[in-house]
């Protein structure tokens, strides 16, 4: 899939179907001349819904269609027929998707699991025939209600991607070859900074057939908090990650600043990240021998765990797999 099929934000305009009038019907027939009324109600207008889907991770089904609109509810009819409820209108989500109010940006709602329904819009009540309004001081009542406005506005679609680990780290520090060595994603993969222009998402399979999801984030630089490179635009997707695994190459020229910078990002973007369990990886470790890892290991930043991997040469990856397992449960 190529990056212009991953969306992950998309501004939509809704509007719910109007209620069908009641009818001011009175009854007429053969032999009845003067019946009473049987004017039936209106049917409700459709709604616009929001669904869940697990087989779903990106919007871009909603990239090129915009504006949704449900059916009216039918007008009610004589023998105190009701009118046909409008016809719903269904929008299919990821998971993990928030709907915020457009002009306000509210979060209004967010979808977190499959099947799950949500009713952004109601559709407008029908309105009741003249038979509800019969009284013994009023018994041939010749008015119904008119049907009640649909609701409408423009509201903003925003993915976060629902992922057990999130891949934290600058450009270029192995992110994408990771997940494409401990998963079965095929992220795109070059020795040039900001390959990955999207979130690629990857199953790691674990012991006894047990699994967790890792998410590849774009990469990070200073400055991503205020809009700089690409990072502004990914890091929520961060935000629902339960552990972080902060991804820093063996031959970084100061691997405790870097840790510390990228730390910096998260806390200036949203201090809650900071709660979140975190593991530090130095990746491309087949470089070092062990008298430079026992050099390093007097430079790593302090109150992190960090392990030694290198996913070209397969080294410290099932360890790693063991730690992030233990982790996450």
């Amino acid at each position: 899939m190529t990056e212009g099929n991953f969306v992950d934000y998309i501004k939509i305009y809704a509007s719910s179907g109007k209620g069908g009038r009641g009818s001011a019907h009175l009854h007429r027939e053969k032999y009845i001349a003067k019946g009473g009324p049987d004017g039936g109600d209106g049917g409700r207008g459709g709604h616009i819904i929001l669904r869940g889907d697990k087989n779903m991770w990106t919007l871009f089904h909603l990239k090129f269609k915009r504006h949704f609109r449900a059916e009216h509810g039918g007008d009610g009819s004589s023998s105190r027929s009701t009118g046909h409820d409008g016809a719903d209108v269904i929008i299919p989500v990821p998971l993990g998707t928030i709907i915020r109010d457009a002009d306000t940006d509210e979060i209004l709602y967010e979808v977190i699991e499959d099947e799950q329904e949500i009713i952004l819009l109601e559709g407008g009540k029908g309105g009741r025939g003249n038979w509800h309004f019969k009284s013994p001081t009023n018994q041939t009542p010749r008015y119904a209600q008119p049907g009640i406005d649909g609701q409408e506005g423009w509201y903003r679609i925003e993915l976060k991607i629902l992922a057990d680990v999130g891949l934290v780290g600058f450009p270029n520090a192995g992110k994408s070859t990771l997940l494409s060595v401990i998963t079965a994603a095929k992220p795109k993969i070059a020795d040039y900074a900001f390959t990955t222009l999207k979130p690629n998402l990857g199953i790691v399979e674990y012991r006894n057939h047990q699994s967790f999801v890792m998410a590849d984030i774009p990469g990070i630089i200073e400055g991503a908090a205020e809009g700089k490179g690409l990072g502004h635009h990914f890091l929520r997707h961060i935000e629902r990650n339960s552990t972080l695994l902060f991804l820093i190459p063996a031959d970084s020229e100061d691997i405790k600043k870097e840790y510390e910078i990228l730390l910096n990002e998260l806390r200036k973007h949203n201090p809650e990240l900071l709660d979140k369990d975190r593991l530090l990886a130095i990746s491309k470790s087949d470089m070092l021998d062990d008298e430079l890892k026992e050099e390093i290991k007097h430079d790593l930043p302090e109150g992190i765990e960090a392990l030694f991997i290198s996913s070209v040469a397969q080294q410290g990856l099932m360890e790693l797999k063991d730690k992030l397992w233990q982790m996450l449960n």
